[in-house]
């Protein structure tokens, strides 16, 4: 995954080559842009997501990030609205130390699972409208899914509170062959990712 750098809020700092991010009470020097997100510490990554895709995020801190996906249409100038998960344009899985929840369309779900792991995996099969979230450890835990009707290419997101961070890692797609860290290849098998 890479990151979309004309979408990154100014509040977040971005480090090792832009794949970890890292809210800031401090304003960063990014140039002003029409994709910007002005009021949420948030950014979207700049691979679509179509057909079958899988992805992993590390994340950490106390305070709690948003794992999303979102439509490239969501808005970037104004309120609550441009929040992922607070509107119908983004799907969003809150991770903290003590809980999950998932947000969508300003309705936010408490999930029963316990955070047990920092890396959180998303599988999307964008045709048959599945999204899913999973806990990465040694054995594969799903967190949440949801099924639905996607009517735009997904885009990664991640909105990150303050003091908190997320590290980004391998981007899948069905027809990938390249080799692949252990760990994920043995997720995308369980998946039915890699053939």
């Amino acid at each position: 995954l890479t990151l979309d750098l004309n979408t990154v809020n100014k509040y977040l700092h971005l480090s090792e080559s832009n794949r970890v991010i890292t809210a800031t009470k401090t304003v960063q020097s990014y140039p002003d842009h029409p994709d910007r997100f002005d009021v949420y510490p948030q950014v979207l990554c700049r691979e679509s997501v179509c057909g079958r895709c899988y992805w992993e995020l590390e994340w950490s801190g106390n305070n709690g990030v948003r794992i999303s996906v979102s439509y490239k249409s969501i808005s970037r100038k104004g309120g609550v609205e441009c929040l992922f998960g607070t509107n119908d344009q983004s799907w969003s899985l809150f991770c903290s130390p003590s809980r999950y929840s998932f947000i969508h369309n300003e309705i936010q779900t408490a999930l029963p699972v316990k955070p047990i792991s920092n890396i959180i995996g998303v599988y999307v099969d964008h045709s048959a409208g599945t999204l899913s979230f999973y806990s990465i450890t040694d054995t594969v835990s799903l967190i949440h899914t949801v099924q639905t009707t996607f009517t735009q290419p997904l885009y990664p997101g991640i909105w990150v509170n303050n003091e908190s961070s997320v590290k980004l890692c391998k981007l899948i797609r069905m027809h990938c062959k390249k080799k692949i860290r252990k760990k994920t290849e043995k997720v995308a098998h369980y998946l039915d990712l890699v053939p």
